[in-house]
């Protein structure tokens, strides 16, 4: 098959996921139901073939519904949040103890992919630094996808039953109720934050650049909408077979391997996310919505889609999760030098 073909394959398995999703009125349809279908489809063969420029489009819009949604009472709260912030670091830090020798010497990975595995950073990210480190390409991106996959398909059910946070909100207002002025500049700020970034070589540029583009523009009053609720909605269809992608032309040894590793470190990640989630909210820093959203050790797009759905902190939520991408970032290099 062409890739035009294969994408259109890939546009159809989507929408018939979707349709079930919303069939049987399950959490956040426009990203678990194409995720879901898409995940089966790979699964059994077919090639599917994700939207190539749409994803990072996807990822820009939400980038611009971030920045939107940090505005000056969020950062006359900033003091208030410094404790809760200071937790990033403790929290990467036992990830990353926890998982590196986990991934190293229970799975038998070499150093490089052991340690980009275990860190709770952005999937691309970690793929290409650990790459670069003369890491396994094909088992981080497995293993980061598996781990992103496990949150978007058991954070909704887990803030269902334990938050009781109603899913079936819309993400945003919808198209029509938006001023066209606002459209615009939310669409310049997608493309220009998003291209711009790449160039300036920014990490996760398709969605930090369009957020630092929407930033000063809520700040100064100028941008007070965020994308309409259509927009978040496909980009949260792209995103579910972005993710179902990883796995066309899994093999079985991958699937034992790879993959079963992959969500037994998971029980590990959820141990120590929920427990840090927890200590926020008996210190009283964040209710409990924004403490398990804030911690949970998804991407920041998937995490972003998460709290828009569930009504949460949209701004408390993603400083923490960019600071700590930013944390792993900057300091995976240096522990990999540290353990060389």
């Amino acid at each position: 098959m062409t890739p035009p073909q294969r994408r259109l394959l890939t546009l159809l398995v989507a929408l018939a996921g979707l349709g079930a999703a919303l069939l049987l009125g399950a959490p956040l349809p426009f990203l678990f139901g194409p995720l879901l279908g898409c995940l089966l489809a790979a699964l059994l063969g077919a090639p599917l073939l994700a939207f190539g420029p749409a994803t990072p489009l996807a990822r820009a819009t939400l980038g611009v519904a971030v920045g939107a949604s940090v505005t000056p009472a969020l950062l006359a709260r900033l003091p208030d949040m410094a404790l809760s912030l200071l937790l990033v670091p403790v929290a990467v830090l036992l990830i990353g103890l926890a998982g590196y020798p986990f991934f190293r010497r229970l799975c038998g990975l070499d150093r490089a992919t052991a340690l980009f595995a275990a860190m709770p950073g952005g999937a691309q990210d970690m793929v290409l630094f650990g790459q670069e480190a003369g890491g396994d390409a094909r088992a981080l991106s497995l293993i980061h996808a598996t781990r992103i996959a496990v949150i978007v398909t058991a954070a909704p059910l887990l803030l269902s039953l334990l938050h009781g946070a109603a899913l079936g909100r819309p993400p945003g207002e919808p198209l029509a109720a938006i001023p066209p002025a606002q459209l615009v500049l939310m669409a310049g700020a997608a493309l220009l934050g998003w291209r711009g970034g790449e160039r300036l070589g920014l990490f996760g540029a398709s969605m930090i650049g369009p957020l630092l583009i929407a930033l000063p523009l809520s700040l100064g009053g100028l941008l007070d909408h965020r994308p309409p609720a259509e927009a978040l909605q496909a980009a949260q269809l792209v995103l579910g077979t972005a993710i179902a992608a990883h796995y066309v032309g899994l093999t079985w040894t991958e699937l034992r391997r790879t993959v079963a590793m992959s969500a037994l470190f998971m029980l590990i990640l959820a141990a120590l996310a929920g427990a840090t989630a927890e200590a926020v909210v008996l210190l009283g820093l964040a209710p409990p919505l924004d403490a398990f959203l804030a911690f949970a050790p998804g991407g920041q797009a998937e995490t972003a889609v998460l709290a828009l759905a569930a009504g949460a902190d949209l701004g408390y939520v993603v400083l923490h999760h960019l600071a700590r991408l930013l944390l792993v970032i900057l300091g995976a290099p240096l522990a990999l030098r540290l353990l060389r």
